[in-house]
């Protein structure tokens, strides 16, 4: 089928060649900058870039700011707005589409779009390459070894069972909190070591490394000064994170935020995934 990529990162590079590898025709806009697409079908126009396919796809998430479109492989600005409004008819596969983006969609275009992100396959998958990064992460930028290391995982969802197993596979010694009695249980089952909300204070002291995967604010200040010194932090979670980063700073704490790991980490296997999630939802 015919279908028109714009803009991304490098897992829209990665899929565009996976899209022309299993027959498609893919026109390009604002990726014209990637040395690995030299050769594809660039459109100097976004209107006649739309205009040749059915299926859009763009920037998986869509805009860091609600205005511009995520575009690494361009000098041209993508406008959130303009965007919605010149296209019309079309499915479009994106991801986190915010309130504030929702807005600029026209209901009399008759768009389907699909937040791929909010895809639970998707969901899962990605939680693969962000836990691969994590520990990448880890390893960079400690002097110890994870093996040996006492690891603290903050929240048991996708991505805190897939960090655990991986660290437990490396030696690490585990440690995971979350706030139900069932996913303590779980814990438990997989034979880490469990600990509820409502005791993490008595356990901060203890840690070389912990990885936050909760979207709020749970290291606060109460939590932060209990840290020692010599633990890295990683954030795993996407804004606002869980980490009160401005008082970690304070206390001479060392910390990461690591967002979007998965196409930084792995963006052909990234895009495989991506790939594998919309040709089931029957592209």
């Amino acid at each position: 089928m015919n279908i028109s990529v714009i803009g991304g990162d490098s897992r829209l590079v990665e899929l565009v060649k996976i899209l022309e590898k299993n027959k498609n025709t893919v026109f390009l806009y604002g990726l014209e900058k990637n040395e690995k697409l030299v050769g594809f079908n660039h459109v100097e126009n976004i209107e006649d870039c739309l205009e040749k396919s059915n299926l859009v796809i763009t920037s998986i998430p869509l805009s860091k700011d609600g205005k511009i479109i995520n575009s690494v492989f361009t000098d041209k600005i993508i406008f959130v707005k303009d965007f919605f409004e010149k296209i019309k008819n079309k499915k479009i596969v994106t991801g986190n589409i915010t309130d504030e983006i929702k807005q600029y969609i026209k209901k009399e275009n008759n768009n389907e779009i699909i937040d791929i992100l909010k895809q639970e396959e998707l969901t899962i998958l990605n939680a693969i390459p962000t836990a691969e990064g994590a520990i990448q992460i880890a390893m960079e930028k400690s002097q110890i070894t994870l093996h040996g290391s006492k690891c603290l995982v903050l929240g048991f969802g996708r991505i805190g069972k897939i960090l655990a197993k991986m660290l437990s596979g490396i030696g690490a010694k585990v440690y995971c909190e979350a706030r139900k009695q069932q996913d303590i249980a779980w814990i438990k089952s997989y034979g880490y070591n469990a600990i509820h909300i409502n005791e993490l204070k008595e356990y901060l002291n203890e840690f070389d490394f912990i990885f936050n995967t909760i979207p709020h604010v749970i290291l606060d200040k109460d939590n932060l000064y209990k840290i020692k010194k010599n633990c890295l932090l990683i954030d795993l979670a996407s804004k606002p994170g869980g980490i009160d980063f401005e008082y970690a700073n304070k206390l001479g704490l060392q910390t990461e935020w690591a967002l979007a790991l998965p196409g930084k980490v792995a963006p052909r296997t990234a895009a495989e995934y991506i790939y594998g999630t919309i040709r089931n939802l029957s592209y």
